[in-house]
């Protein structure tokens, strides 16, 4: 009998560990032309919301039916990707959009915005996949920006009259707690995580909790040379640069996606850290909710927050995904964790 350390074999391809539902279409043909008819309806209501941030030859009745049919996309992304019932779910966002349309009345128009804005913000996460890779993981950081600027767009396709920063408060804690029920019933509770992890989790919330703190802090009591201070910074970079990063985004919403999508190809733990990255994706949908708003100033500034976020997250995944010791690697062979396919269901 030969001695030593016994290795996990590994030999042996790893199953994804949630049941998954019955696919509901049984066709594969069907569900192909489903997944395209639902495709074209997402370029479309982007193409027609755009219109609203970019200056082109469009009617203006345009507008808001984009922006119910980019609402109507994302409930079924969301709710096909989660597990849920679409029978229950489409009806009434259809409901409600149409009605925010025909009607247009103030609190239809904030209803139908904040609702985009949710459904955007956490579909643009769940939709990515696990990325083993540096490459992988730029690629999934991209479609989710992609996917939450398409939901910036249809919130300001909309132009309802609301509070930017009661707006933006909303639609963060709205996503949050719906991203942290759709993780939980993912079977990614807090068992398990072991200390390591839950230390970047219990960190990254602390760091959240300062930043935000202390904004609210320095708006409403801080000290006049603070704010002039803040605001100075601010007049700068606007002059100089034409927009301003958000360190949400940069420290906190964007570094989660980049090391989430990594931390998930080997370990399901990783969806807790996306819990964070959805605060970074409702940001950005909320970017352009204020009529006011200048597009470029925004654009730019969701450029530099792109640009420094990856950044961030790329160190960050350096020193999360690296082997813990030697011994670790010795006893464990490691293996890619396995999830359904993009467009399927993940539980």
């Amino acid at each position: 009998m030969q001695g030593g350390r016994r290795r996990l074999d590994a030999s042996v391809a790893p199953e994804y560990d949630l049941p998954t539902r019955e696919p509901r279409l049984g066709s594969a043909r069907t569900a192909r032309l489903v997944m395209i008819g639902v495709f074209s309806m997402w370029v479309v209501g982007t193409l027609g919301a755009a219109s609203s941030v970019v200056a082109v030859d469009v009617p203006g009745w345009v507008e808001r039916p984009s922006a119910a049919l980019l609402m109507l996309v994302f409930t079924i992304g969301l709710i096909h990707r989660g597990g849920g019932h679409m029978r229950i779910w489409v009806p009434i966002v259809t409901a409600l959009g149409t009605a925010a349309v025909v009607l247009e009345t103030y609190f239809l128009l904030a209803s139908s915005a904040v609702v985009c804005a949710v459904l955007a913000a956490v579909w643009a996460v769940l939709v990515t996949r696990p990325a083993a890779s540096v490459l992988a993981a730029i690629r999934e950081y991209a479609l989710a920006l992609v996917v939450a600027l398409s939901g910036t767009v249809s919130v300001a396709a909309w132009n309802a009259p609301v509070n930017y920063q009661r707006f933006n408060f909303i639609v963060v804690m709205v996503s949050l707690v719906v991203a942290i029920a759709l993780v939980w019933n993912l079977g990614a509770g807090l068992h398990g995580l072991g200390r390591q992890n839950l230390a970047i989790l219990a960190g990254v919330a602390a760091l959240l909790l300062v930043i935000l703190a202390y904004s609210s802090f320095v708006r409403t009591h801080g000290s006049q040379a603070v704010v002039d201070l803040f605001s100075d910074i601010v007049v700068w970079s606007r002059q100089n640069f034409e927009g301003v990063p958000r360190p949400v985004e940069v420290f906190i919403g964007f570094p989660a996606l980049i090391v989430g999508v990594s931390m998930r190809s080997t370990r399901r733990e990783g969806w807790w850290v996306l819990v964070f990255a959805v605060i970074g994706t409702a940001v950005l949908t909320t970017s352009l909710v204020t009529p006011g708003a200048f597009p470029t100033y925004v654009g730019l500034s969701t450029l530099y927050s792109v640009i420094l976020g990856l950044g961030v997250g790329l160190i960050v995944r350096h020193y999360v995904m690296r082997e813990r010791s030697a011994r670790a690697a010795r006893a464990i062979e490691p293996i890619e964790r396995v999830e359904p396919p993009r467009f399927a269901a993940l539980k």
